[in-house]
């Protein structure tokens, strides 16, 4: 009965794993990535929404207050406001975008309402 394993065995053990472990390496660089981009979307939506409601409650929207970052809490998300025409009489679109980078892209998440700009 052989006790142990040959050179070749061996040899080829390490091939495999040299082989399979930058494949696995690389999946959870992206598992990793992908789980980041998540939280970040998820952040941005509530900011966004954070925004969008104190531009509707401040009235800033109508003073051009239209952009900003959301310092000193989370200074690496922007906002950026602006209002868009609408086909129906007094009402415009309120577009609030909340903008950052992640590893070297930039992404945008938005959220928007409508205003009646002669309400005061």
């Amino acid at each position: 009965m052989r006790r142990g394993f040959s050179l070749i065995e061996v040899l080829a053990a390490l091939l495999l794993v040299s082989i399979v472990l930058p494949v696995v390496m690389h999946g959870f660089d992206v598992t990793t990535s992908m789980a980041t981009v998540a939280r970040q979307k998820t952040e941005a939506a509530a900011l966004a929404d954070s925004k969008m409601a104190e531009l509707l409650a401040t009235g800033d929207w109508k003073n051009g207050v239209l952009s900003g970052d959301f310092s000193p809490d989370q200074p690496e998300y922007k906002w950026v406001a602006q209002i868009v025409s609408w086909e129906a009489g007094s009402l415009q679109e309120l577009d609030v975008h909340v903008v950052w980078t992640s590893r070297g892209k930039e992404y945008d998440f938005m959220v928007s309402t409508l205003v009646d700009q002669s309400v005061q």
